[in-house]
């Protein structure tokens, strides 16, 4: 998808110190996207429309509609009339099991759970993490201080969150961004899975809070630490202690906090 749809330039008319001026101003484009597989839809999620293949490749690993990259055969995005479809075929054993949990999902900003329509499919408790990767606190300040710098879309229009990469040797090389949270990690966990990166040997860092998805996301991945910039919930911290995921919030200015499974901070 051309990057050049993630923002729009409209003229607005923008006060400051009781004076109006009439400027030109970039906005973050976000449009409904609908995940078909095998012909038959299954989610519509409204998402910055760039990076969609990473995006659709993340959500189906990490929402365990497929399990492994070789499930997927083909991953095609094509123009709808009020949207974007990215047509997917996945094996038929996977299509199966995706039509008896089906749902009818809305995705928005901020939810991760709507379209649920049981208890048990709320919290999805992924494997236990394997990886142990080590950081020193200075690698890990660093790396959220490249990170703000290299966030292109947010710099021209202030709307997007992002997911980084941080490898093993402490380089931030890989960055998502999109107008949701979820969707960023989604599109940084396809991009990891499409290069075949080593997901035990690194971090993934992200400008938003530490929600449960988020975790549940990085758990189904085999990523064994989380950074937020922000704050993470309880039931988040729950999660990630019972996954031996390492869980680090409030990256800011120096400082941070450690929630979980400090041993991989050094």
């Amino acid at each position: 998808m051309d990057n050049c749809l993630e923002s729009s330039e409209l003229t607005v008319d923008r006060w400051e110190k009781g004076r109006i001026q009439r400027l030109k101003d970039t906005v973050a484009e976000e449009v409904p996207v609908a995940l078909v597989y095998n012909g038959i839809s299954h989610a519509v999620m409204l998402a910055t429309p760039a990076d969609l293949e990473d995006f659709a490749w993340g959500f189906s690993l990490t929402e365990g509609i497929v399990t492994s990259v070789k499930e997927i055969y083909a991953c095609d995005v094509v123009e709808a009339e009020n949207g974007l479809r990215i047509e997917l075929d996945i094996a038929s054993e996977r299509f199966q099991y995706l039509k008896e949990r089906r749902r009818n999902l809305a995705g928005r900003t901020g939810c991760g759970l709507c379209g649920t329509d049981s208890l048990s499919q709320a919290v999805k408790m992924p494997p236990r993490v394997a990886g142990n990767p080590s950081f020193s606190m200075d690698m890990l300040h660093k790396a959220f201080e490249k990170m703000d710098k290299i966030q292109r879309l947010k710099k021209r229009t202030g709307a997007t969150h992002a997911a980084a990469w941080l490898d093993g040797n402490g380089n931030v090389e890989i960055i998502r961004e999109d107008v949701g949270r979820h969707n960023a990690l989604d599109k940084l966990v396809g991009t990891l899975y499409r290069q075949a990166t080593d997901r035990s040997c690194g971090a993934v860092l992200v400008t938003s809070r530490a929600s449960y998805e988020m975790v549940q996301k990085c758990g189904a991945a085999g990523i064994g630490m989380l950074a937020a910039i922000s704050a993470p919930t309880a039931l988040a911290v729950r999660m990630a202690d019972a996954i031996n995921l390492t869980l680090v919030g409030f990256v800011r200015q120096g400082s941070h906090t450690v929630y979980t499974h400090p041993y991989r901070l050094v």
